[in-house]
């Protein structure tokens, strides 16, 4: 399934949804990047080929029971027992699921420590929230360099932050 030789390229690693516009960006800027599917955004994307709302719950676990493994080949192992499990009774989902869900394995080429952190989008969601928190208390800026200053000022608090005390990842993990 995910047998297509993959590594973490020397441009690192991306992790994105499978937004056509994000896609095309990381192809332009950064080509040769590994990418990583955020895994939270394929399990929602999976809710639309799954036939029986009754099912939604069970699919979902399923599909995170793949996440979850501990090395990429138990990954692709539980992957095709979810796919099998489908391929009769919901096989749309079973097609997809077989598409799409490799591209939330890369993070499997990674050390274990540092998967959690990066198999999501949700670091990045989190930062956006705060940005959006701050600007929202001042509601009126009397320029765009004014808003920029006051992003600017979130970013730069966040990275001191994550560079002196409260590390967002640590690179030193295995």
């Amino acid at each position: 399934l995910l047998d297509r030789g993959m590594h973490v390229a020397p441009g690192g690693l991306v992790t994105s949804d499978d937004h056509a516009g994000l896609k095309a960006a990381r192809e332009a800027t950064l080509p040769g990047t590994s990418w990583q599917r955020c895994q939270f955004h394929l399990i929602q994307n999976a809710m639309a080929y799954v036939p029986k709302i009754a099912m939604r719950s069970d699919v979902a676990q399923g599909m995170r029971r793949v996440f979850n493994a501990d090395d990429q080949h138990e990954a692709e192992r539980r992957l095709r027992e979810l796919i099998d499990q489908y391929r009769d009774t919901a096989p749309r989902l079973a097609g997809w699921l077989e598409d799409n869900v490799p591209e939330g394995l890369t993070v499997f080429i990674l050390p274990a420590g540092h998967r959690k952190r990066l198999r999501t989008t949700n670091g990045l969601e989190r930062l956006n929230k705060e940005i959006a928190r701050r600007t929202r208390v001042a509601t009126l800026f009397p320029n765009e360099a004014s808003l920029l200053r006051l992003a600017s000022a979130v970013l730069s608090e966040i990275s001191d932050e994550w560079e002196t005390n409260k590390a967002y990842i640590n690179m030193k993990a295995k």
